[in-house]
């Protein structure tokens, strides 16, 4: 690791006592250590696994929410799907909150980890045989809101973007945690989850949105991605920024998002989507590209 070490502080003229010393700042770069190579996951992964600050984001959010929540289920009109989606009278409907799974509920940093000590990028192997080990722990927070909810009459769906096939898994391991199940309905809906009459796109939740809104009036949502709480989220920035500008006022209060620096739609807006073809086909050069420095 290379160091950017500051001048040491000069001495004052005329004065009996030296300045404070600068702090010594660090520069993060390239590993040169063959046996710890340089891996742009490592920072994140390690703020999100070793930080109390993510805990208590996490803590902050989920906390939060359970006031919300109570002022939701005190307003009949209160819902939290976004405009447009819903296409029938929820006030007497029963209240239910959408939570995504990956990142929100369940913390899946070990799995990134693993890519980081085994020099390894992302594989559908990979994050299949981590879903079927069932060990994902739930996140600060999450498992007591969900907790809270359930002794409110509210009803929990997990809405995720794993695949189908690992639907019984992400099951077991929200069991396992203690998460809320309600045993007379489907609450855990992955991709291809079916909502008749819509046909789903690229991931996106709406169709599955709907599917919960037939049957209850949806007070909150939460989630790591902007994709979890409006369609069309993977894109540029611009496109971004408009899709969530309505909706502004709702965060913090039906919607909550939760930080994710690990991976996202935010990191494909910049190394999918950008205007030149060149930087198109290299995403640290995109990256790079975006940079602000004031």
């Amino acid at each position: 690791m290379r160091r950017l070490i500051l001048p040491a502080a000069a001495l004052l003229l005329g004065a009996c006592t030296s300045a404070p010393h600068a702090p010594t700042a660090i520069y993060a770069g390239a590993s040169t250590n063959a046996k710890f190579p340089g891996d742009d996951r490592l920072n994140a992964t390690l703020w999100m696994q070793a930080s109390i600050e993510h805990e208590l984001v996490f803590r902050e959010v989920y906390h939060a929410a359970q006031a919300k929540l109570l002022e939701a289920l005190a307003d009949p009109a209160w819902d939290a799907l976004p405009k447009g989606e819903r296409t029938n009278d929820a006030a007497t409907l029963p209240p239910a909150i959408i939570v995504d799974v990956d990142e929100t509920v369940l913390d899946n940093t070990p799995f990134e980890a693993r890519m980081i000590r085994d020099n390894n990028g992302f594989s559908d192997a990979a994050w299949t045989a981590w879903v079927e080990q069932r060990s994902a722990r739930a996140l600060p927070g999450a498992l007591e809101f969900a907790k809270f909810a359930a002794t409110h009459g509210v009803t929990v769906f997990y809405l995720t973007n794993r695949a189908d096939t690992m639907t019984e898994a992400t099951r077991e391991n929200l069991r396992a945690q203690g998460f809320p199940l309600n045993a007379g309905e489907e609450t855990v809906l992955g991709k291809g989850a079916n909502t008749p009459g819509c046909v789903a796109q690229d991931g996106n939740k709406g169709c599955r949105r709907k599917l919960v809104a037939q049957q209850h009036r949806v007070l909150q949502m939460f989630g790591d991605q902007l994709g979890d709480f409006l369609d069309g989220a993977d894109a540029d920035d611009g496109t971004r920024s408009h899709l969530e500008q309505p909706y502004q006022a709702w965060f913090g209060e039906r919607w909550f998002a939760l930080p994710n620096p690990d991976y996202g739609s935010w990191e494909n807006a910049v190394t999918h989507h950008p205007a030149d073809a060149k930087l198109g086909a290299d995403a640290r050069a995109a990256k790079h590209a975006v940079l602000r420095e004031n």
